[in-house]
């Protein structure tokens, strides 16, 4: 990360500004650290300089929205300075992300500003978003989307609780379908509809409807926050705060009809309508609309706060250490994120605990790498994390949850390994049909296979969940593995459960299995 630019508060309370450099506006937030993570904003300020204005047409920031955004940043500068700010963090999401010159403008930035810029990625605004929303907001027990439309992109976030499911992320945005469509008088005919079927191209493209129903969308981003200022207007309820306030999908639908049949000046005269936003708040409101739609939901949710309210928090966990420090510990995180799952975890231990004497036994005859059985050990402890969301294919539940846990101790390959060992822990085996398992290369694909194969061994010698098994020996031959139960009493379920999960193992080695009792 570069070194970020220090102001000395003269009463050394902590204070701290945020800068979000989006494709609509520019906006900062600065705010005064208090205990548990959470802050006092000091001052607000935002500037629409339409930084991704051509960005659709000619891939490149025009030289106007460049000036603007860097006088915008100057003023931005000046007023964290005489707030005594002592540590400021500027990114920059969409526009800068994909422009041809993006990197300039950065250059540009630290240049003549002294003012370091971090170009973040679709997935980090996207968790961003959601750290904030799971601050603000009670998930418990909810299986929700969280929608963060901005000028150039929208990212999606599905969760079961606080936990990530899946991420998606489109090029959305409000500014460029106003490009590419029009905003203004376009949107009474033709074009609309045009625009509309892009929307739904795009969503089919980028997302996969989830099993489970989502009870609620959240919405983060000034599309929603208009969304709801111009309905509480039209309800007199414009002295209440958007934060929280709930619109259903028939109130979207009825806005959009009334919006886009309006001039440019007749909009601008919205109440609750931001003027800024006359011409981009059609398309904005058609990606609500049509998110509603895909995902099968009747309400949303305004969420106030957003990327800028996720990096604010994120700074001063960092700086209070309420956040990790230090190397992560690799079984407290794992079993920290299994019991937030609601995992049974003296099943998931034993069975760890199997798995790993059945991959010792093995290691020598097949030469299995020693290194594999940690990814073995975290794929047994967490197989089961799936059930948060349904028993019902809670393997693919686990799959995803696993892969965007955001485990710090493994790298993002190991957790795709991990997370396809646990899919494929039960239910039907890995093939290449499958899009997450032919996205690994062919080393991984083997060890997804030989490790998968192994954990639903351990899980039959635990099927009933009583920890009967209390170990297990291995004797290997040429063309047998012999498996010895170790139990006091008669395991009759572990050793039937175990037989029947073979077929993978046997295929995957090429090798016989037996299972006995060993009294």
């Amino acid at each position: 990360m570069p070194q970020q630019q220090i102001y000395l508060t003269p009463d050394l309370i902590p204070r701290l500004a945020a800068i979000d450099i989006g494709s609509n506006s520019i906006r900062l937030v600065v705010a005064e650290a208090l205990q548990k993570g959470r802050y006092r904003i000091l001052d607000e300020e935002r500037e629409s300089t339409r930084l991704g204005r051509c960005l659709a047409s000619t891939g490149r920031l025009d030289p106007q929205s460049i000036h603007a955004s860097l006088a915008a940043l100057r003023r931005f500068q000046s007023i964290a300075q005489g707030l005594g700010v002592e540590r400021l963090r500027a990114i920059a999401t969409c526009a800068v992300r994909e422009a041809k010159n993006g990197a300039d403008f950065c250059e540009l930035a630290k240049a003549q500003l002294q003012l370091p810029i971090e170009v973040i990625s679709a997935e980090q605004e996207a968790r961003l978003a959601f750290h904030s929303a799971r601050r603000r907001i009670d998930l418990t027990g909810k299986n929700t989307l969280l929608a963060d439309i901005g000028g150039g992109s929208t990212e999606m976030v599905l969760a079961s609780g606080e936990l990530i499911e899946a991420i998606y992320t489109t090029d959305l945005g409000a500014v460029r379908l106003s490009e590419t469509f029009g905003g203004g008088q376009a949107m009474a005919g033709h074009d609309y509809r045009r625009l509309r079927k892009s929307i739904d191209h795009s969503l089919r493209k980028a997302t996969v409807k989830p099993v489970a129903p989502i009870h609620l969308l959240i919405g983060s981003g000034g599309t929603f926050t208009n969304l709801a200022s111009m309905v509480m207007a039209s309800k007199k309820r414009s002295q209440l705060p958007t934060a929280g306030y709930q619109v259903s999908r028939a109130e979207v639908r009825h806005l959009i009809d009334r919006l886009r049949k309006m001039s440019a000046k007749e909009r601008r005269e919205v109440p609750g309508l931001n003027p800024d936003r006359a011409d981009i708040i059609v398309p904005g409101l058609a990606i609500v609309d049509r998110i509603l739609r895909r995902f099968h939901v009747n309400v949303l949710q305004v969420h106030a706060y957003g990327v800028r309210d996720g990096l604010l928090l994120s700074m001063i966990e960092k700086m209070q250490g309420t956040g990790r420090a230090g190397p992560p510990d690799s079984m407290e995180a794992i079993e920290r994120f299994a019991a937030a799952c609601h995992v049974e975890l003296c099943h998931a231990r034993h069975v760890a605990h199997l798995a790993k004497e059945l991959y010792e036994g093995l290691a020598g005859r097949f030469d299995l790498p020693v290194g594999d059985i940690r990814l073995l050990d975290a794929a047994a402890r967490l197989q089961d994390v799936g059930y948060l969301i349904s028993y019902q294919g809670h393997h693919k539940h686990s799959y995803h949850l696993i892969l965007h846990s955001h485990l710090e101790t493994f790298q993002p390959d190991e957790l795709a390994v991990i997370a396809n060992v646990a899919r494929y822990h039960r239910g039907t085996e890995p093939k290449n049909k499958h899009a997450h398992f032919r996205r690994l290369d062919a080393t991984d694909q083997g060890r997804v296979r030989r490790l998968a194969a192994i954990l639903r061994l351990a899980g039959g010698l635990d099927r009933n969940h009583n920890q009967t098994v209390k170990a297990v020996r291995v004797e290997c031959t040429k063309k047998q593995v012999d498996l010895r139960a170790i139990a006091t009493v008669f395991p009759e379920v572990n050793l039937w459960a175990a037989r029947r999960r073979a077929g993978l193992f046997e295929k995957t080695f090429g090798v016989e299995v037996t299972v006995q009792w060993a009294e």
